[in-house]
């Protein structure tokens, strides 16, 4: 009877190390041992509550068959390149966790540092900031978070993508409003703002090749891809809006096509902004102006 119990034991659980050695070893051909592996700590804080350390220090524990199973289905889904992120269902930016699925794009690192230069250029006062393109809410939500006397609006084309931004914005506790608008189709802002902030689609179709598969299948496109015959449609739209619709000590934040920062700048100056600044972000790509008038 106590070799049935046993062959029966171990078919209903396996060793967090062992899981571990698996999981990496089966993906390493496609991602690399590094990714691999921070794919696993990201799976097991998620799934069992886990930390790095917890690991190291628990390498007997017996993960049972439904654990199991969760990383069974994690490691089918990665292997046909489906971002992380959406496997787990969020991510962390900005100090907070963000729901994340199909319908927004998963926020990236150079965001943070837009974010940054907005929080680090302005007072803590009473004033009216809009995102545009909201997406998640990232930028609208981080900026409400450190900016507490701001009023923060954001818009989107997609009700999807505002259904998730409502719910980011309800669990990090900030007040948004949010609003359904096609930027492309808008005649005026609905008011006076102290500061427009956009990070809108900016790859062009030509650059596709460049994308990765978990990108280009998993991520929305209306929030990534624009034409390569009118590649800053998005740019020049806003900042015609922000100039008829804004108050003169108005400030312009972009995210840019860090192959576009020059033709973008010199596009800003003809449309009448006397003040129009180009940063880098930590890989020194150029991503963000700033522009004013």
């Amino acid at each position: 009877d106590s070799v049935y119990f046993w062959i029966e034991f171990r078919i209903y659980f396996v060793q967090l190390l062992q899981l571990k050695n698996d999981f990496i070893k089966q993906l390493t051909n496609q991602y690399g041992k590094q990714e691999s592996e921070q794919f696993f700590y990201m799976l097991s804080e998620a799934y069992l509550g886990y930390t790095k350390i917890d690991i190291a220090l628990n390498p007997n524990e017996l993960i049972n068959v439904q654990k199991h199973e969760l990383f069974s289905m994690a490691f089918q889904r990665l292997e046909k390149n489906e971002p992380i992120q959406h496997i787990i269902g969020s991510t962390y930016f900005y100090g907070n966790n963000f729901v994340v699925n199909e319908h927004t794009l998963i926020p990236r690192p150079e965001t943070e540092e837009l974010i940054d230069w907005i929080v680090k250029d302005t007072e803590n006062k009473p004033m009216h900031i809009l995102d545009i393109g909201t997406g998640s809410g990232c930028i609208a939500i981080s900026l409400a978070q450190k900016l507490t006397k701001a009023s923060v609006s954001a818009i989107d084309v997609s009700q999807d993508a505002l259904v998730v931004a409502n719910l980011n914005a309800h669990a990090i506790k900030v007040t948004i409003d949010f609003k359904e608008q096609d930027i492309l189709k808008a005649e005026k802002l609905f008011k006076d703002f102290d500061i427009v902030v956009s990070n809108p689609p900016y790859v062009r179709d030509s650059e596709k090749k460049e994308i990765s598969a978990n990108v280009l299948n998993f991520e929305p496109d209306s929030a990534l891809f624009v034409s390569d015959t009118d590649p800053l449609v998005f740019y020049y739209k806003i900042a015609e809006l922000f100039l008829a619709q804004a108050k003169k000590t108005a400030i312009l934040y972009f995210e840019i096509n860090e192959y576009l920062g020059q033709e973008l700048i010199d596009g800003l100056k003809q449309l009448g902004f006397t003040s129009v600044e180009l940063r880098q972000d930590f890989r020194a790509k150029d991503r963000m102006i700033k522009a004013s008038i």
